[in-house]
């Protein structure tokens, strides 16, 4: 039988911290405990965890992106970038994010379920098939993809909605004409990739498309954009599988950007999305979490997504 909405998450993930870092398990333990007191909520089921596996994140990175991980994880920890940090055990922790990220891809595509919302960290999708950055370690949403597409989705489209541009997700699908990546995100802001102009490499084209806008954009124009521009490239693609890279951080109360979405804006971007997978691929999306820095504001824009997500 296949249900609605699965929920999954990486246990370990309190293990991978750093004092006064935005990115925190309190981000996540927000939108748990919200999720406990909604009854609707509560009652949804969650996927079994499985255990990371280092083949998962080479199905997107290089051997060398993976020893940078693995080889600082050894020696105790520290920084990749001013922005990124890795504790003794965030290796681990960072293999069972893309180890839920994959579960949930397969839970999609084998049937189990027609949504999917794996509250994992770290995020992933600045992350490239080089270069551990902004706060990234491994790219769940590629690894994600992959997984899909060796289940038998031959066709996956990315929506990322983080504030931030997803270079990492751009750069491994790039070339790449079996993904279709989108993403609306501030601009000029970190990393300060994304422009309009990126389409994708020859034999691609068309698979990249970006919305860059700018600061102060509220709710109501960045739902315009992606109904005039992500929707109608979503269906010229016809994808098998949506893959949602769900940053929270444009949320009109989070610290690190610039953007007005509200928590109304997230549930309404879900219910599109939605409408969209029963549309065009048996209802199948795979929401993955990424940015979002407010406590209470990621907390509620989630909730709001899973209810839209589980009706």
């Amino acid at each position: 039988m296949t249900v609605p909405l699965v929920l999954i998450r990486n246990d370990d993930q309190s293990a991978h911290a750093s004092p006064g870092h935005p990115e925190r398990p309190d981000r996540v333990f927000a939108i748990l405990e919200g999720i406990a007191a909604d009854d609707e909520l509560a009652a949804l089921p969650w996927l079994d965890t499985p255990a990371g596996r280092r083949d998962l994140p080479l199905l997107v990175h290089s051997e060398d992106e993976v020893r940078k991980v693995e080889g600082l994880a050894v020696r105790g920890g520290g920084w990749f970038d001013p922005d990124t940090y890795c504790t003794e055990d965030s290796y681990v922790v960072a293999l069972n994010a893309a180890a839920c990220a994959a579960r949930a891809a397969d839970a999609l595509v084998q049937g189990e379920a027609r949504s999917a919302f794996a509250l994992v960290r770290p995020p992933g999708h600045h992350a490239t098939p080089y270069v551990p950055m902004g706060f990234c370690l491994f790219n769940n949403a590629a690894i994600a993809v992959r997984t899909a597409q060796h289940a038998g989705a031959e066709r996956v489209a990315i929506v990322d909605i983080d504030v931030h541009h997803g270079n990492g997700t751009q750069d491994i699908f790039y070339a790449d004409p079996t993904v279709l990546y989108t993403s609306l995100h501030q601009f000029p802001w970190y990393p300060g990739t994304g422009h309009a102009s990126d389409r994708g490499d020859p034999g691609a084209s068309g698979t990249t498309v970006n919305v860059p806008v700018p600061p102060g954009t509220d709710g109501a124009r960045w739902l315009e954009l992606f109904d005039e521009v992500v929707l109608p490239e979503m269906t010229a693609f016809h994808p098998d599988l949506v893959v949602v890279s769900a940053g929270f951080d444009a949320h009109r109360d989070d610290p690190l950007a610039e953007l007005r979405l509200d928590d109304e804006t997230y549930s309404a971007v879900a219910d599109r999305v939605r409408t969209f997978a029963e549309t065009h691929c048996e209802g199948r999306s795979l929401w993955l979490l990424e940015g979002g820095y407010d406590l209470r504001a990621i907390a509620a824009s989630v909730a709001g997504c899973l209810h839209v997500l589980a009706a």
